[in-house]
């Protein structure tokens, strides 16, 4: 199975304690396609600027990313400019420039419309809702979002979020948008606007995942080396929907393991700056670090008591 991805192709300028990244390359579609190409065939949807060079656009090309859907408009490329302090949980929004995403019109090409997962990353949710009327019958549907969109359009977000498989925030969004302090009655809140899952991303916490009935829990991999947390969810995100992808199998099994993978795949970015380590990545690195994540929750199961 292929994915469609929607969402930004940015420059991002990140300083944490560790270093600084000025005018790197970033987005939620890129970090979403780069970490789904390992797993799946990835189509994306995003637009930049005549100042978006040709050697970013030459990387995603070498990661075999459809490019039909990238735009290429007058003006300049999404920027947005991040602090973090040594709680790399929360950044600090410093600057932000829209640029040519604001007119940003999410036009899928025929081809990208017959596809069998969508994922749509972090954009305003009426162009969401847009790009939900374009694809035909998906197998697995599923959206991410942020808190600027919980305050401005939570009406149209949650019109994205009734029309969606799965729906992916942080811990924050969750409470945020339903204005509820426990998470897991947040989550249910969520769920009950018509997803089947909620999926709640907690940083060096780990994720949760969430059904009407269940809770799932995958842990994050304690690092010795944390340089930018940025783009880390997006990430997760495109490990977590390319390894569904690869396997089609939607059972709560294999979306557990899925989600493990996402979890792989953000404990490797968040290891350098931009997409630095995702660009040196090897498959086989995935798989060793996939059974050192199984080896962090394996226990015995419980013996009768003497």
């Amino acid at each position: 199975m292929g994915i469609v991805v929607v969402g930004t192709v940015a420059f991002d300028t990140v300083e944490t304690p560790f270093g600084k990244g000025e005018n790197v390359l970033g987005g939620s579609a890129t970090y979403f396609a780069t970490s789904a190409s390992f797993f799946s065939d990835v189509s994306l949807v995003a637009v930049v600027g005549e100042d978006f060079p040709e050697e970013h656009v030459a990387f995603l090309r070498s990661r075999d990313i459809n490019l039909d859907g990238l735009q290429r408009i007058a003006g300049k490329t999404f920027h947005w400019t991040g602090k973090y302090g040594y709680d790399l949980n929360e950044a600090q929004t410093l600057d932000t420039q829209l640029n040519v995403l604001l007119q940003f019109n999410p036009e899928l090409p025929a081809a990208y419309r017959d596809t069998d997962v969508l994922f749509l990353a972090n954009i305003d949710p009426e162009l969401q809702l847009q790009v939900l009327d374009q694809v035909k019958q998906p197998k697995l549907t599923a959206c991410d979002s942020m808190n600027f969109w919980i305050s401005s359009k939570p009406e149209a977000l949650k019109e994205v979020m009734k029309r969606v498989d799965i729906v992916v925030i942080n811990e924050g969004e969750a409470r945020m948008l339903t204005g509820e302090a426990n998470l897991v009655r947040a989550a249910r809140q969520i769920i009950a606007l018509g997803c089947k899952r909620l999926v709640v991303k907690r940083g060096e916490y780990g994720v949760l995942m969430f059904t009407a009935d269940t809770v799932f829990a995958a842990p994050a991999l304690p690092l010795e080396e944390v340089f930018d947390p940025t783009g880390a969810g997006d990430t997760f995100a495109g490990g977590f929907m390319g390894y569904l992808a690869n396997t089609g199998d939607f059972s709560e099994e294999g979306l557990r393991q899925a989600l493990v993978f996402g979890s792989v795949m953000a404990s490797f970015n968040v290891e350098d700056f931009s997409l630095n380590r995702l660009k040196r990545l090897s498959y086989p690195e995935i798989e060793q670090r996939y059974r050192s994540f199984k080896s962090l929750t394996t226990f015995r199961d419980i013996e009768p008591l003497a």
